[in-house]
Formats: C-alpha cells, sequence, structure tokens
C-alpha cells in the first residue's frame, strides 16, 4: 500500500491524474490529446514493447576472422574517459576475450581510450584517430580510411544503433554493428503500477530515439547543400 501512495505522489504521475481530470471537467479534445500522448509515452508497457521493437531492428554482428573492430568516439577530455565510452571498451573487450583483434577508435581524445584498454590487458593493435564532431564526420573519415571491401564491425551505444546501420548502407562499407547495451534500451519491470502510472525513464526513451530519426533526417536533407565532412578535412591525425 506504501508503494502504491508514493507512485500516486510523483510529480509526473500527478500531473497525469491532474490532466485526466482537466479532460473530463472540461470536455476539450486537445485537454484528451494532450493526456494521451503524455499517458502513452510514458506507460512502461508501451515503452517495453517499442524498445523490443528497437532491438530486433538491431543487426547484432559478431567478429569476423579478418574483421578490424572501429569503437566510435563518445566525446570526453583528454584526461577523463565518458562513461559511454567505458561501456563501448567493455563491449569490446568482451568481442575479443577469445582472440585478440585490431581495433580502431575514432575520437578526439585517444589518451583515455587507449590507456584504458591497455589497462583491461587488451592484447590486439591498437590505432585512433580524431573523426570529427559527429557520427557522420566519423563516417567520411571511415570511408575514406577503408576500402569497402574490408570487414569492419562497428561498436557504439544501442540507441545509435538505427543511425549507424543506416550510415553503414549510406556509406556502402562492408561492415556491421555490434551494440553496446546501455539502461535506454533495458526494459522497464511491468507490474499492476505499469497502467495506473508514467515513468520519467520511458520519456528519455523516446526522446533519444525521436533524435536520432530526427539527426538522421536533417543529414540526409541537407547533404546536397552542406559539407559535412568540412571539419575533417582540416583536422590533423593523431
Amino acid at each position: 500500500m506504501t508503494d502504491f501512495i508514493q507512485l500516486l505522489l510523483y510529480p509526473h504521475n500527478l500531473f497525469l491524474y491532474a490532466l485526466l481530470l482537466a479532460a473530463i471537467c472540461y470536455r476539450k479534445k486537445g485537454l484528451w490529446l494532450l493526456w494521451l500522448l503524455f499517458y502513452l509515452l510514458g506507460n512502461s508497457f508501451v515503452a517495453n514493447q517499442a524498445r523490443d521493437w528497437q532491438l530486433q531492428l538491431l543487426q547484432n554482428g559478431q567478429p569476423k576472422p579478418d574483421s578490424t573492430l572501429v569503437v566510435l568516439g563518445c566525446g570526453g577530455s583528454p584526461e577523463q574517459l565518458p562513461a559511454c565510452a567505458r561501456n563501448r571498451l567493455d563491449h569490446l573487450l568482451q568481442l575479443t576475450a577469445a582472440e585478440p583483434m585490431p581495433v580502431v577508435i575514432t575520437t578526439r581524445h585517444c589518451g583515455p581510450y587507449l590507456d584504458y584498454l591497455q589497462q583491461q590487458g587488451f592484447a590486439g593493435a591498437m590505432d585512433c584517430f580524431d573523426g570529427g564532431a559527429n557520427t557522420y564526420q566519423e563516417f567520411y573519415q571511415l570511408s575514406a580510411r577503408f576500402h569497402q571491401q574490408q570487414p569492419l564491425l562497428l561498436i557504439s551505444s544501442d540507441h545509435h544503433g538505427w543511425r549507424v546501420q543506416r550510415l553503414i548502407a549510406l556509406h556502402q562499407l562492408s561492415a556491421e554493428f555490434s551494440a553496446a547495451s546501455t539502461s535506454s534500451y533495458r526494459p522497464l519491470p511491468c507490474r499492476w503500477q505499469c497502467w495506473l502510472t508514467v515513468n520519467l525513464s520511458n520519456y528519455d526513451f523516446f526522446a533519444k530515439l525521436s533524435g536520432e530519426w530526427f539527426s538522421y533526417a536533417s543529414y540526409r536533407v541537407s547533404r546536397g547543400w552542406y559539407s559535412w565532412q568540412q571539419d575533417t578535412e582540416k583536422a590533423p591525425e593523431q
């Protein structure tokens, strides 16, 4: 009973019930639409179905004997390795636990990435270069550096998978994608409260998902008049 009352008193759930009350009292279609949108985006059952659908779309590749593993950069600084980068490197270590393989990292600050792999005892050949300010510039660099028939296995976070797979096909790379698992795609427990409440984690999930779609759409629309590779043309190799 205490858990039930605690859930009801969360601010986002209070807003859900207040919005429902307003829709009932004022009988405005706009209020009903707003309530329905707020409820469906926050409902854990709906969000878990969307997570499962997105995971099915990911082509989770595995290393081949002649593959080069490419870890897409995840920001950071010359002194610090961000959590998302550590997650991708841990995924790389899992994939190469049985057999060391060459790895290439595309990031502006290579030091923390390479130091972390050395600390974990990674025995494969390592290379790192500045791929640019975003994923699109990284792909222009990868297309220029690797022959289209050279097998690659690209590693990034799972919520970037849809966009990365589209870029692989667009640049005609002989590559597969391997997803490093994040909390965004982990399903939330869904019991009785799943139908009566909303969860803020679901809004974060849909925000990331829509961000990926709109980012790729803006790239496809603007690539005809804007040079997405202009920064990488001037960037020195590391």
